[in-house]
C-alpha cells in the first residue's frame, strides 16, 4: 500500500511541477491537442460507419429473420465500437508521446535540470530517438492488445467478468501507461525497453499507483490532454529514482518539492531494489564504484552519449 501511495505522489508532484512552471504546461499541451483532433476524427468515423462495416462483414446473416439479424448485427456493432474506444484509450498516450517527442524530451530535460544533478542525454539524433520510441510503442501495443483481447473475452464470464476482470484491465493499462511515460526520461539514460520493464516490475505497486489513476482520469474527455504535461514531469521524477538518481536536495527536500519521494533505504549506501547500493549515477553507482546493475553486470553510463 505504501508503494501505491508513493506512485500517486509522483503523479501529483508532476502536476504541481507544471503548475509552478506554467510556460511548460502550455508547451506540453500542444501534442495532446494535435492527437485529440486526430482521435476525434477517427472516432467520429467509427461511430458513423460501424453499422455499415458490420453489414458488409456479415453477408451470411442477410437472410436471417427478424429479430435475430438485428440482435446479431447490433451486438457486433457494439463490439466494434467498444473495441475502437478501448484501442483509443490504450494508444492515445503512445501516439501523443510519438507526436510530441521533441516537446516532451525538452520538458523532461527541464525537470531534470530544475531538480539538480546531471541532465542525461542519449547522444542519439532526433530521428534515432523517434525510431526507438516508435518501435518500442508498437512492441508494447502488441502486448496490450493481446491482454485486451483476453480480458475482453473473460468479460463475458458472469459476475467475474463484470467485477474482477475490469479491475485487472485497469491495472494492466496503468502499468503500461507508466512504462510509456517513464520511457521519455529512461531513453535519455539509454535504458532499453527490456530493462525499463525490469525496473518497473521491481516497483510494480508504485507503477500502478502512478498509472491507474491516470487511466481512470483519461476516461474523461479532454482530461488526458491537460494531464499529459504533468504526467511526463511526474514520470521523469519517478525515473530519476528508478535509476538511482538523487531525488532530494542537500536540505532534504524531495525531488518533487513535496517531501522525499525516494523509497525506504534509498539513501546513499543503502540497498536498492536489485541489491545494488544507491549513490550518484545510474543505478546508484557513484564515480569510481563498480557495482553490478539489475542484471548482475556493471551498468553502462546511461547519462553519456
Amino acid at each position: 500500500m505504501r508503494d501505491l501511495a508513493v506512485g500517486f505522489r509522483y503523479l501529483l508532484a508532476g502536476q504541481r511541477w507544471v503548475l509552478r512552471n506554467g510556460r511548460w504546461l502550455g508547451f506540453g499541451l500542444l501534442p495532446g491537442l494535435v492527437s485529440l483532433v486526430l482521435y476525434a476524427a477517427a472516432l467520429a468515423g467509427l461511430f458513423y460507419g460501424a453499422d455499415d462495416f458490420v453489414d458488409w462483414a456479415t453477408p451470411f446473416a442477410s437472410d436471417w429473420s427478424s429479430p435475430w439479424i438485428g440482435l446479431f448485427r447490433g451486438f457486433l456493432t457494439a463490439v466494434v465500437v467498444s473495441l475502437g474506444l478501448f484501442l483509443s484509450v490504450i494508444t492515445f498516450t503512445a501516439v501523443t508521446l510519438l507526436v510530441g517527442q521533441p516537446f516532451y524530451e525538452s520538458l523532461s530535460e527541464q525537470v531534470d535540470r530544475t531538480e539538480g544533478g546531471e541532465v542525461p542525454e542519449s547522444g542519439r539524433s532526433f530521428w534515432e530517438d523517434l525510431w526507438i520510441s516508435g518501435r518500442d510503442s508498437v512492441r508494447l501495443l502488441g502486448r496490450v492488445v493481446l491482454y485486451g483481447i483476453l480480458l475482453f473475452a473473460l468479460g463475458f464470464i458472469p459476475v467475474i467478468g463484470q467485477t474482477v476482470v475490469p479491475a485487472i484491465g485497469f491495472c494492466v493499462s496503468g502499468f503500461f501507461l507508466t512504462q510509456e511515460l517513464t520511457s521519455v526520461a529512461l531513453q535519455r539514460r539509454r535504458v532499453d525497453l527490456a530493462e525499463q520493464l525490469v525496473l518497473l516490475r521491481g516497483r510494480r505497486a508504485q507503477a500502478l499507483g502512478f498509472g491507474v489513476p491516470l487511466v481512470l482520469a483519461f476516461l474523461v474527455p479532454l482530461v488526458a490532454v491537460f494531464l499529459m504535461p504533468g504526467a511526463v514531469a511526474g514520470a521523469t521524477l519517478m525515473a530519476r529514482d528508478l535509476v538511482g538518481a538523487d531525488s532530494a536536495d542537500d536540505d532534504g527536500d524531495g525531488a518533487a518539492g513535496d517531501g522525499d519521494l525516494r523509497q525506504p533505504g534509498s539513501e546513499p549506501g543503502a540497498q536498492g531494489p536489485y541489491g545494488q547500493q544507491y549513490g550518484q549515477g545510474p543505478y546508484g553507482q557513484g564515480p569510481g564504484q563498480g557495482g553490478a546493475g539489475p542484471h548482475g553486470r556493471t551498468p553502462n553510463p546511461y547519462s553519456q552519449g
